[in-house]
């Protein structure tokens, strides 16, 4: 399984022996004087069966003679994992993509120019000598890949791995960028390469768009209908980013859909859905850059002409939680205004947004043990900070929140005393 044959070679002769799984695995391993290379020398055979698979089905480019899969973007890509299945085991989510994947089955055939009959699916029952490539148009819509001439032997009861180069990839590939109708890899359709995440993640901002933007195309796996009302969904999204030579980690987010929420995304809601997530995106990149700048002001001791990158650095680190809190709760605080009524969703927003100052507010004041100690410098760098942090909620040449801006001005209105026998207008 996942081994090609190789007619008229011997595997025992090739250059490369691994006696240890995770060498196998599509995983860089860390260099010796971290952690040990090569440390699954006891492994059994699952071990080593699915090192086999991890490196067939998702590995890149690594040297001459490494070539990596058809169904990413490029070389140092990876191949994400991203659909909608139900919550429960794993076993109804692999049910429920398989039958997606038989549904459409056709039109991924005449969409991304594969084979509709007869075409090759699991690539390791073919010879393959390292020199000659299979063209996509001979692959069936759900062909299984390899990407590398692999052998494992057991002698004596002790597994290992021969493994040598290919003059060139398993699939002739390189033009389609990754396009080649992977049920679980969005596209991003105006470029029309497969989608290849950074090592961010699948952080607030790339979840929303994949969620609720028309940047990407997704695959087969990706379906809303079909449920019944009950059925309580979630957005699956899974990759381990690779880079040049090294791994950037493992990430996987879940994104829980309501039944309300999924009537949004697939009625005629949508559009107004996509602006509100578009929306409080925005509100958090400007809250967080109002904070940022006030930080700089505390940490320059108040002067706002410091030019000291040091302390823009300084003022960057203690924004960053911000950020990565707002990014923990924004699904959930989404969800609400799509629940909310029509006409109640305006308010429901505008308390996100109080509380969106609110939590910003909390960071600036929380680094205020960590501005200027003495006491001239303190007071000065405390006053202007909170002075251009609330001055920017409420006000400015182009203020970024106007909801803020109505909101703080009609609560000033209202502390107003009405003059005896003076009315409002």
């Amino acid at each position: 399984m996942l081994q090609a044959p190789v007619p008229g070679e011997n595997p025992a002769t090739w250059n490369n022996l691994l006696c240890a799984a995770d060498a196998l695995d599509m995983l860089v391993t860390s260099k010796n004087h971290d952690l040990k290379a090569g440390r699954a020398r006891g492994a059994q055979a699952d071990d080593w069966l699915f090192a086999l698979l991890s490196l067939q089905t998702q590995e890149g480019f690594l040297g001459a003679g490494n070539y990596g899969i058809s169904r990413m973007n490029g070389g140092f890509a990876s191949r994400p994992g991203v659909g909608v299945a139900a919550v429960g085991h794993w076993g109804q989510r692999w049910q429920s993509d398989i039958a997606s994947l038989l549904a459409q089955r056709e039109r991924m055939a005449n969409t991304f120019g594969l084979a509709p009959a007869d075409g090759h699916a699991l690539l390791w029952l073919l010879p393959w000598s390292g020199t000659d490539a299979l063209a996509l148009e001979s692959l069936d819509p759900l062909y299984i890949e390899i990407c590398r001439r692999v052998r494992l032997t057991a002698p004596m009861g002790k597994i290992q791995a021969h493994t040598t180069g290919s003059k060139v990839a398993r699939i002739a590939a390189k033009d389609s960028n990754g396009v080649t109708g992977d049920a679980w890899t969005p596209i991003e359709t105006a470029k029309g390469k497969a989608l290849t995440v950074s090592r961010n993640g699948f952080d607030y901002k790339l979840m929303n768009e994949l969620l609720t933007g028309d940047v990407y195309t997704q695959g087969a796996a990706w379906r809303l209908g079909g449920w019944s009302q009950e059925t309580t969904l979630q957005v699956i999204a899974q990759v381990t980013v690779r880079g040049q030579g090294k791994t950037e980690g493992y990430h996987e987010r879940r994104v829980p859909i309501s039944p309300k929420l999924r009537l949004r995304l697939m009625g005629a809601q949508r559009p107004l859905l996509a602006a509100q997530a578009k929306k409080r995106v925005q509100a958090i990149a400007d809250m967080r850059k109002l904070l940022w700048s006030s930080l700089v002001l505390l940490f320059a001791n108040g002067e706002s002409d410091h030019g000291d990158e040091t302390v823009s650095n300084r003022a960057s680190r203690f924004a960053q939680p911000f950020e990565q809190q707002e990014d923990a709760r924004f699904f959930d605080d989404l969800t609400q205004q799509a629940e909310a009524e029509v006409e109640q969703q305006e308010t429901v927003y505008l308390q996100w947004l109080l509380g969106l100052a609110d939590r910003a507010e909390a960071v600036l004041l929380q680094a205020f043990d960590a501005g200027p100690r003495s006491g001239m410098q303190r007071y000065k760098a405390r006053s202007a900070a909170l002075a251009r942090f609330h001055g920017g909620l409420r006000g400015g040449k182009k203020p970024p929140f106007l909801e803020l801006v109505a909101y703080f001005a009609e609560q000033r209105v209202a502390r107003i005393p009405v003059a005896e026998g003076a009315t409002h207008d």
